[in-house]
Parts: C-alpha cells; sequence; structure tokens
C-alpha cells in the first residue's frame, strides 16, 4: 500500500459502495487506500443465512477487525469455539466463522479489515 501524502476523509453516510443482502448491508468508503466497512445487520440476521448464499462458500472466509457500535454480535468459529461481540467492544474474527444477531437491537459495527471483501458476490 503506497502512503498518501495527503489528508482525506469521507463520511459513511455517503459510502463509495454500498452491499446489500437480507437484513443487513455493507457500506464502504476508502481513505488513505484503506477500505472501512459500516456493517449493519437487523434482528434477525445470520451470516449463513442472508449471506452465504451471495458468496457461495461454506462458512464466512473474510477476516474482520471490528469495533461494535451497537447491538450484539455472536460469532461461530469453524472449530467450534463460540464468542458474542457487545457494544462498546473491538473484536477479531479469523476466517472460517459463522455469525449472527443475539436479540432485538441491530448490530453496528466498522470493519477495518474485512470490509473490502465482506459480502462480495462470486
Amino acid at each position: 500500500m503506497a502512503v498518501q501524502l495527503k489528508g482525506e476523509h469521507k463520511r459513511l453516510d455517503a459510502p463509495d459502495e454500498t452491499r446489500a443482502f437480507p437484513k443487513g448491508r455493507n457500506e464502504i468508503v476508502t481513505v488513505g487506500g484503506v477500505a472501512i466497512g459500516r456493517l449493519t445487520f437487523e434482528p434477525g440476521w445470520h451470516w449463513a443465512e442472508h449471506v452465504k448464499p451471495k458468496v457461495g462458500t461454506a462458512s464466512c472466509q473474510v477476516a474482520h477487525g471490528l469495533y461494535i457500535i451497537s447491538g450484539r454480535l455472536r460469532t461461530r468459529l469453524d472449530s467450534g469455539e463460540e464468542f458474542d461481540v457487545v457494544a462498546g467492544e473491538a473484536g477479531y474474527v479469523p476466517p472460517g466463522h459463522d455469525g449472527w444477531v443475539v436479540g432485538n437491537e441491530p448490530v453496528v459495527a466498522i470493519d477495518i479489515l474485512g470490509a473490502v471483501d465482506y459480502a462480495k458476490p462470486r
């Protein structure tokens, strides 16, 4: 990645790209050569049901570096390990996982590792 010598800023409310899927979306801006995504998952969203058909893999193969703004996101790794990342927490989710919203509050998260590849159609 080349280093830029000037500052850059963009609003996630006016993304460069939006990838919509049932019960969610990935809004992406690229600043300084880095893609940053705002992920929004509505209550009832489940990767296996709402994104898997779009990407065609057995589990999500994108690594995520997340900061959760609102809600509770549960993740199950292919190894069987399961954990929640909740509002106010940062988390890392390696490739090979499933995820879903827990509860009635939408999950809104900033993804700084996986935005460029998340929910990209096959």
